[in-house]
């Protein structure tokens, strides 16, 4: 996230702002840069006397303007770090009310007072606000004087389709390499949650040498992520027509559904159908040309285009349907008593045949 980014590069070249405004739903960032403040802005002699950290749930606003109005003891700065901001009462009902100048808002005198400071901070104050899972409302009068006078940071979820790019680029920058099929596993496996993912990696980087790539077999022995029953298999199988392939893996999915719930593969299978779909009818089918389009990394370009060649768009057709039928019965329609595995087995066979 190029904002995180430029926040994080600022910080480190000690270019630091009165007001700090972190919100949204990806804590991935949230975490990192208020982790950065906690533990960086001040030598940790200084932190004990000039380095406050409360929490949303135990403490009021009118509190946590005490703390920003402090002046530093022999230190530059005075840090206030806010964490789960979004339990301070005050600013959650100011900043998440849809109806912008309501009494109860603009009566606040908490609220105008943070308002009034966000306006003329204590220059020697840091402070900085996590208000996590949730963003403002930014028709709100408390919103716009973030938005106006503090560093205001929203982390969206990043797209599903977006999370292997992420991981490539956050593995090299701990100054490893990653291939495609070990990214797609990882991503397919831990979903977008952000913080998660590079809780995983930092794990498998901690015994392995710098420079090395991080691979499927790693992924497999350390994460319990199995690099041949998996959904990039299952795609690989139904590609080539494997049906031996395709049915082993189907068959482990439906001795482990709670590692490979139904639902999920089912949405899984509908993003590569449409992929495929989609591969028909590019005009300009060149590896890169394709990727870009597909939103892929090029090393599947060439996966996409074997399973163009085996199924034709009439066929896709019917695989959409069967898709539907198969996610209408895991939900209960038309179906009271055969079980999501065998539901996925029979979906398989009709794919093949």
């Amino acid at each position: 996230m190029k904002e995180a980014e430029q926040i994080l590069l600022d910080l480190k070249r000690k270019i630091f702002k009165p007001v700090y405004f972190f919100c949204g739903e990806e804590t991935f960032y949230i975490d990192q840069l208020s982790d950065y403040i906690e533990h960086q802005v001040l030598e940790e002699a200084d932190r004990e006397f000039n380095q406050s950290v409360v929490y949303g749930k135990d403490v009021d606003l009118a509190g946590v303007l005490g703390l920003a109005k402090q002046f530093p003891m022999m230190s530059e700065h005075n840090v206030v770090i806010v964490k789960e901001a979004q339990n301070l009462k005050e600013l959650n009902k100011s900043a998440g009310s849809d109806e912008e100048g309501s009494s109860s808002k603009q009566g606040s005198v908490a609220i105008q007072q943070f308002i009034h400071y966000l306006a003329h901070p204590q220059p020697t104050t840091i402070l900085v606000i996590c208000f996590k899972y949730k963003t403002i409302d930014k028709r709100s009068a408390v919103a716009k004087a973030i938005q106006k006078n503090a560093v205001f940071l929203e982390s969206k979820k990043l797209y599903d389709n977006q999370v292997p790019d992420w991981i490539s680029t956050y593995v090299k920058e701990k100054k490893h390499s990653i291939g495609p099929k070990a990214t797609f596993l990882m991503s397919e496996f831990l979903g977008n949650d952000l913080g998660k993912i590079a809780n995983e990696i930092n794990k498998l980087l901690i015994n392995l040498p710098d420079g090395k790539e991080i691979t499927p077999e790693l992924i497999q022995d350390n994460i319990g992520i199995s690099k041949d029953y998996n959904v990039f298999e299952l795609q690989d199988a139904l590609a080539k027509k494997d049906v031996l392939k395709a049915n082993r893996i189907v068959n482990y999915f439906a001795a482990n559904e709670k590692e490979h719930p139904a639902p999920m593969i089912l949405v899984t299978l509908y993003g590569y159908f449409s992929k495929i779909l989609k591969y028909h009818f590019l005009k300009d089918k060149s590896k890169f040309a394709a990727a870009t389009a597909l939103g892929v990394n090029p090393f599947f370009v060439e996966g996409y285009a074997k399973a163009a060649s085996n199924y034709s768009a009439t066929k896709l057709k019917h695989v959409f349907s069967y898709l539907k039928e198969c996610d209408l019965k895991t939900k209960g329609v038309d179906n009271s008593s055969i079980a999501n595995g065998e539901l996925m087995k029979e979906l398989i066979y009709k794919i093949l045949h």
